[in-house]
């Protein structure tokens, strides 16, 4: 058993020894360091690296490090500054849509609670104002219609009661 274990102990220090000369080639290099293509180049899988920590800090931190002097640089300060000053404009744009349609939502849902509550008025007040407003004209002009043909009705009885009663004293 201690001739395997030994065995696994000098396989993984001999890829542990790979992916450091790999990651030193890589910073030397101007290639871009990921695990997936330090892996390749150490022809170690990515799970070795994934298992021993302190590799894969090492590797995160050759990522994140600056360019060493003699490496050229894939982008100015100047581009960078570029796009900096453009995010920021296209965040405060965004901001400002946001807030509008913030805005706009809770004005939605303040009406749609007023409606719903019963408290408000209906939104098409004005319409239902000519429509009473016609409504009661309406009313008037038929009532008139009525009065008049209440008078015509009782000045049909009274003639038809005169002539009854001019029928009656005939006789």
């Amino acid at each position: 058993m201690t001739n395997m274990s030994d065995g696994r102990r000098a396989d993984s220090a001999r890829r542990r020894e790979r992916v450091l000369k790999a990651l030193d080639a890589m910073l030397r290099s101007d290639t871009d360091i990921t695990v997936s293509a330090l892996a390749r180049t150490a022809r170690v899988d990515r799970t070795f690296l994934y298992r021993h920590r302190d590799l894969l800090q090492r590797i995160h931190a050759a990522a994140a490090a600056p360019p060493q002097e003699g490496r050229i640089a894939a982008v100015s300060r100047a581009s960078l500054q570029a796009d900096l000053a453009n995010a920021l404009e296209r965040n405060k744009r965004l901001a400002t849509r946001v807030r509008q349609l913030e805005k706009r939502l809770s004005q939605a849902l303040g009406e749609a609670a007023w409606a719903e509550s019963g408290l408000g008025a209906p939104a098409d007040t004005d319409q239902l104002q000519q429509r009473i407003t016609m409504l009661e004209q309406n009313l008037t002009d038929i009532q008139g219609q009525l009065d008049e043909r209440d008078d015509e009705l009782e000045a049909a009885r009274a003639a038809n009661r005169e002539l009854t009663r001019a029928l009656n004293q005939r006789e």
